[in-house]
Formats: structure tokens, C-alpha cells, sequence
């Protein structure tokens, strides 16, 4: 018989009559959770493994030791990549509301990463005028705190573009072009450099770097190597994509693998 997996379920948490939540849960490898949305803020940090998270209008990914900040409301679903641990804070809108107001990706500091794991094991309904309740107040302030990283490939709503930005996603290319896009897209490049800044808030190359780094995590986290990810993505070396991985997360590739693991 297969392992069996007891998960808690954000949902049974929306009435509690805290202003704060903590939750626990460790999901099986490829677990995934269809889209839902909560009518409070989620902070969902993983700890271990890497966290997808999609939304209509865009996707986030979170290595480990990172988080994604999800205000209330918004439609999500989410796909762990390999074995996933993960320390999820649910935030009334009262309590959070110097809390951003969109999603993004955020560097959980070792102080937050305490008080999450803290947050996880105190019980829902804890004396909010005892240490319980200091320890959810500090952790909401330094989740405002917390700097955010750029790991966003936001979608655009032109159907056209937005089907093609899709597309890409099923399969990265560093090397593609302005040129090709808006070739395909009939338009001249001028008009397809305004309309993508406008659409997706990012210059193409911003948002191809992106689109290839949402990708190359849950493959590094499944233990493919560098160099297959580098040349899959189209990347000239396995050199020129660490260089860029470097830049934008400040550590190598290799980082991210499991510990077994090897290039």
C-alpha cells in the first residue's frame, strides 16, 4: 500500500476568530491543488521543495527558502515539484492590510523563517493578548518586511499574445526574438515592443529571462542537471545561463538540486 497523506486544509481555517493563521503541511511529490482562493491573505513559504503557483494573470515560483505572498481573493492553484514542505500563514484583511496588494516572490529572512515555522505549531485559536499573539503580530511585520524577488512571468490579456506567451511556456527559448514574435504576431516591432510593455508590465527580454528561470527551477529541483536545462532552454552554454541565474537570484543553478544530486 502506497504512504498516505494527512493535509491540512486552508479552507477549515477562514472562520477562526484570529486575525492570524498558521498551517503545516508536507505534500507528496507532484502534489497539486486546483485552482481556489481564499477570503484571506496566504503567505506560502516553502521550506523544503520547490512551490508553483498560478493565477490568471501570471505564475510565481518559489525555491526553497522562499515564499509567495497571495492577497486575499485571488483565483491560485498550486503544483509542488518534487517533496514539498511547506510553513502557510492565512491574514485577515484587517491585519494585512499594509501587505501588498498583488502577488510576488519574497527572500524569507532567518528571523521569518522562525516565526513561521512558530506560527505553524501554535494552536487556532491562541490568546492573542499572550506571547502566542506577539508572535503573529511580529510575523505579519516582517512579512511587510521581507524583499521581494523578481520571479514573475505575468500574463498578458491580448488573446493573441497571451496565447503565444502560453505557448512559450510550454517551451522556453532563450534565443527567440522581437523580431519573431511580432512577425508572428503581424504586427511591426515597435507596436509589439509598446504592446507587450503595456500588457505584461515587463520589456520582452525581461520577461523571457523570466519565463526560462520559472521553468529551470522545478527541473533543477527535480535533479535535472544544468547543462540539459541550459541547452534545452536554448542557451548558447551551460555558462551563459548560470551567469544569468547568478544575476538574478544570487547563487548558483546548482543550489537549487537536491543535495544528492550532481552536474
Amino acid at each position: 500500500m502506497g504512504q498516505s497523506f494527512l493535509l491540512r486544509n486552508s479552507a477549515d481555517f477562514e472562520d477562526v476568530p484570529r486575525p492570524v493563521v498558521g498551517i503545516g503541511n508536507d505534500y507528496p511529490p507532484s502534489f497539486e491543488l486546483a485552482e481556489h482562493s481564499h477570503r484571506r491573505g496566504q503567505f506560502l513559504y516553502a521550506a523544503h521543495g520547490v512551490v508553483a503557483v498560478s493565477t490568471p494573470e501570471g505564475a510565481w515560483v518559489a525555491p526553497p527558502e522562499r515564499a509567495v505572498w497571495i492577497p486575499a481573493g485571488t483565483p491560485h492553484s498550486v503544483r509542488m515539484v518534487g517533496a514539498v514542505q511547506t510553513r502557510s500563514v492565512l491574514i485577515d484583511q484587517k491585519a494585512g492590510a499594509n501587505l501588498a496588494g498583488s502577488c510576488r516572490v519574497v527572500t524569507v529572512s532567518p528571523l521569518l523563517r522562525q516565526l513561521l515555522v512558530a506560527a505553524s505549531q501554535v494552536p487556532a485559536e491562541y490568546d492573542e493578548g499572550g506571547r502566542d499573539g506577539l508572535v503573529m503580530d511580529l510575523l505579519v511585520a516582517e512579512i511587510g518586511r521581507a524583499p521581494a524577488i523578481p520571479l514573475v512571468v505575468p500574463f498578458p490579456r491580448h488573446a493573441a499574445l497571451a496565447q503565444r506567451c502560453h505557448r512559450f511556456l510550454e517551451r522556453p527559448q532563450a534565443n527567440d526574438t522581437i523580431d519573431q514574435w511580432s512577425e508572428a504576431l503581424a504586427m511591426n516591432r515597435r507596436r509589439f515592443t509598446r504592446l507587450f510593455r503595456r500588457e505584461t508590465g515587463m520589456s520582452f527580454a525581461e520577461w523571457r529571462q523570466q519565463a526560462c528561470l520559472s521553468v529551470a527551477l522545478p527541473r533543477l529541483a527535480s535533479g535535472d542537471s544544468v547543462t540539459a536545462i541550459a541547452l534545452d532552454l536554448g542557451y548558447d552554454s551551460p555558462g551563459n545561463f548560470s551567469t544569468m541565474f547568478r544575476r538574478v537570484l544570487g547563487a548558483s543553478p546548482s543550489r537549487y538540486r537536491p543535495e544528492s544530486g550532481g552536474d
